[in-house]
């Protein structure tokens, strides 16, 4: 038994309300490039991103195990607005509003096992499903499913729109035109009202970019900038081995007892009745400022104004005119607190499903990452491959990509670099449930991701077999799960090997070789360079000399053949030139002492970041430039609509120029960039390198400020003793620059909880400089009365909000 949970369009959604007049699409588990010409799609772009799965409730089964699935293809559409002015009294919307014509499931399918037949797609509803029905059986009965009580897996399914394409490009073309005929007829209409003669021209322009521009703001907030590919199908699948006739198993018990399609329908129409539409949609920066924090009442304020939005909408519908008799009314404030309540929790909304007059409570995340998809713990991966590394390290053999660190890496620390470098990986799990392989493939897709990085998902199987090998080789850089220990014997068909019930990993004998890049050219002529040079100054100093930066290189392992990435020295100053050992002790302390699933995702994200950083950094210094940054040299005009000042702006200020990532010092920045130089290398010509790339410049054009690199001058506060005038002026910046909401959202993604919070923004309260005491004050104050920017005030020391209590009474004491 399947069912399929429904698609949040961006542009190219395929929904299903019922079966007719439904244009199926091909469908295949394998992406468009693995798959023959005449099967691939005209666009083949990164990963839509997925909405999740409801918790998994019903697993069941027959002794012909039956499998019930759940697939969707799903993609959230949040951007940043930029009149952020509006932020408080504009409308809300729905993440899943209530008149949208998306379902939760589009299919419900149902296969089982038949001894002579093999496996047989027995059910599809409410139509059929496009696409190969032995497939998808097959996929739907994983191996060994009958000696298991219940299993589940995940699949997906890749979707070929291009028959599609074509009539929805014309029909698009067709409405865009027949606006545009509409608004000149209005424009016409209002100059003809008024009787204007003159500037007929002017008037006409006017109107027509009038609504040009409310159409345009209407469609920017159902874009989130990230081009998508054909849609994939989420599959999420149950299987159920029915050993007991006597004991109910709700849906699946229901369809065993009566086999027909009313049964599955029931099952559609009460999953697809569950109520999402008090969900608020967060902005892009909203979404990253909640995954970081543990606060369960965070923007707890969207969920009461939607509530608010629902009842106005409640009140206005019964004051309507009716013919019924009026109900019994009650107290407002009885009634709405007993239909809406805010969630426990606003990380989760809560909903129910209600089945066979039974509800089914449902938990969807409010916020999710790109390529977070299903039910998975990064905390269990990461305990599953460290905790017999700790017991027992066992050198891994030499390769720049993957050990970067020495023989010794950590094994996560190479299955993250396998991921960024785009090798094949499959996860084993011989003897094993496959929903336990399919955990550890969605659980690595999000671990390299962070939340920034795409294109892993799409090229991910959670669950596959011996028979699907063929078409697995075609796909590059594939993360694959099994349970047929064959794979284990085949070195030539993966990179890297990572077995599940032992925590180990191997890295394949047969994994291609990594070339000699310019890159690593640059830091091995540098460091023939600087060796000459530090010789001959150790000749004359009578080798007084500190280390030198050809000794930082060396250490990072810098040589032709080692590919920047070799074996490190021992842990000495420079043993730890990638800080992945520091990241990795930092992250396992963690779980020690418990931080959350939350807590983890967060440092990931930073490593990811910072990663991102160090590459722009390295292209910078290789090549002369980096697609990875985006800039801008426009001087802020005190003419414009919305002067910002001076002190905010880098061309007006030299002292606010740079960007990236920040150093202490110049051989600190050597050792790092030639410590992660390979598997940068490695990086800049996979998927994911090219996805960020237009994922960034997609985010640039939506961050309200774009002058200023924050990152870069909250870093240089961090990192660097500066003199008071020199953090004065980047303190008067950062507060010139962030005043509206969305600039505090903004902001606020830059100094996260885990990573200090306003400590480095609050040391101004102590400048010697008034101006800058004050000017500080008062954007901590706009931070406190920010939705957000309360729980960061929250978090900040009680000596630093003495300081602005201070600084409060001083202003009010000078002001009289």
């Amino acid at each position: 038994m399947a069912s399929t949970l429904a698609h949040r369009p961006g542009t190219n959604s395929t929904s299903t309300s019922g079966s007719s007049g439904y244009h199926r699409g091909s469908l295949s588990s394998f992406p468009p490039q693995s798959r023959s010409p005449s099967h691939t799609s005209a666009r083949d772009g990164p990963t839509p991103t997925p909405r999740g799965f409801p918790p998994r409730t019903v697993r069941d089964s027959n002794d012909s195990s039956n499998s019930p699935s759940v697939a969707s293809h799903d993609s959230f559409t949040h951007v940043l607005k930029p009149a952020a002015a509006r932020q408080r009294n504009r409308r809300l919307k729905s993440q899943y509003p209530a008149d949208s014509s998306e379902k939760h499931v589009e299919y419900i399918l149902v296969a089982s096992f038949d001894i002579d037949r093999g496996s047989v797609m027995e059910h599809q509803y409410p139509s059929p499903i496009s696409g190969d029905e032995h497939m998808l059986a097959a996929l739907m009965l994983p191996d060994q499913a009958h000696v298991r009580s219940q299993d589940w897996t995940i699949f997906f399914l890749h979707k070929d729109t291009t028959a599609e394409e074509g009539a929805e490009e014309e029909a698009t073309k067709q409405e865009e035109e027949a606006q545009r005929r509409r608004r000149r007829r209005r424009a016409k209409a209002s100059r003809d009202d008024t009787d204007t003669q003159g500037d007929e021209a002017g008037s006409f322009g006017d109107a027509d970019t009038l609504n040009d521009n409310e159409d345009d703001s209407g469609s920017e907030e159902e874009d989130d900038g990230r081009p998508e590919g054909p849609p994939l199908i989420y599959v999420l699948n149950l299987v159920n081995t029915k050993q007991n006739n006597t004991v109910k198993r709700c849906a699946l018990e229901e369809y065993f007892r009566a086999p027909v399609p009313e049964t599955l329908a029931s099952l559609y129409n009460a999953v697809n009745a569950m109520d999402l539409s008090l969900m608020p949609r967060l902005s892009l920066f909203e979404r990253f400022i909640l995954q970081a924090s543990d606060a369960k009442d965070l923007f707890i304020e969207k969920f009461d104004q939607m509530i608010q939005q629902r009842m106005a909408e409640d009140a206005s519908r019964n004051a309507l005119p009716s013919d019924d008799p009026p109900p019994q009314v009650q107290s407002p404030s009885k009634s709405s607190h007993k239909r809406y309540a805010l969630p426990r929790d606003t990380h989760e909304f809560e909903s129910r499903v209600l089945y066979n007059s039974i509800p089914v409570p449902i938990k969807v995340p409010t916020s999710l990452s790109p390529e977070t998809v299903g039910d998975f713990s990064l905390i269990k991966l990461i305990q599953t491959f460290s905790t017999p590394h700790s017991v027992s390290p066992v050198a891994f053999p030499h390769h720049p990509h993957l050990t970067t660190s020495g023989s010794y890496t950590h094994p996560i620390i190479v299955l993250i670099n396998a991921l960024l470098t785009q090798k094949r990986i499959i996860f084993l799990g011989h003897n094993q449930p496959s929903g336990s392989v399919a955990e550890a493939v969605l659980a690595a897709c999000a671990l390299a991701s962070g939340s920034l990085l795409r294109g892993f998902t799409r090229h991910a199987f959670p669950y596959t077999d011996l028979t699907k090998i063929d078409h697995l080789q075609k796909v590059p850089g594939f993360i694959a799960g099994v349970t047929n220990p064959a794979f284990a014997n085949k070195p030539e068909w993966w990179d890297l090997l990572c077995d599940v019930p032992s925590g180990r990993m191997k890295i394949s004998p047969k994994i291609e070789g990594v070339p000699v890049t310019e890159g690593l050219l640059f830091f091995q002529q540098q460091s023939s360079t600087v060796s000459q040079t530090g010789t001959m100054g150790a000749s004359t100093a009578g080798g007084a000399a500190g280390p030198s930066i050809h000794g930082a290189i060396t250490a990072a392992g810098v040589s032709l053949t080692a590919g920047l990435g070799g074996s490190v020295g021992g842990p000495g100053l420079f043993g730890d030139p990638t800080g992945d050992n520091t990241f990795m002790a930092s992250l396992l302390d963690s779980i020690n002492q418990r931080h959350g699933e939350s807590a983890i995702r967060s440092k990931f994200r930073l490593w990811v970041l910072k990663f991102t950083r160090l590459a722009a950094a390295f292209e910078e210094c290789v090549y002369g430039a980096s697609a990875l940054y985006i800039g801008t040299t426009a001087a802020l005009s005190p003419s414009s609509k919305n002067p910002k000042s001076d002190a905010a702006n880098p061309t007006a200020n030299p002292a606010l120029e740079g960007h990236g990532y920040v150093w202490p010092d110049s051989a600190s920045k050597t050792r790092e960039l030639a410590g992660n130089a390979s598997r940068i290398e490695g990086w800049r010509n996979t998927r994911s390198y090219y996805t960020f790339i237009t994922d960034h410049a997609s985010l640039y054009e939506r961050r309200p400020i774009k002058t200023l690199d924050l990152h870069h001058q909250h870093d240089r506060l961090r990192f660097l003793k500066m003199p008071p005038a020199a953090s004065a002026d980047i303190y008067l910046a950062l507060c010139a620059a962030v005043a509206s909401y969305d600039e505090i959202c903004q902001f606020l993604t830059v100094v996260p909880e885990s990573g200090g919070g306003l400590f480095y923004l609050s040391l101004a309260l102590f400048h010697p400089r008034p101006d800058v005491r004050d000017k500080v004050r008062e954007l901590l104050e706009r931070i406190r009365e920010h939705e957000a920017g309360r729980l960061f005030w929250a978090g900040m020391s009680r000596f630093a909000k003495l300081a602005v209590l201070r600084r409060q009474r001083e202003g009010s004491g000078g002001a009289r």
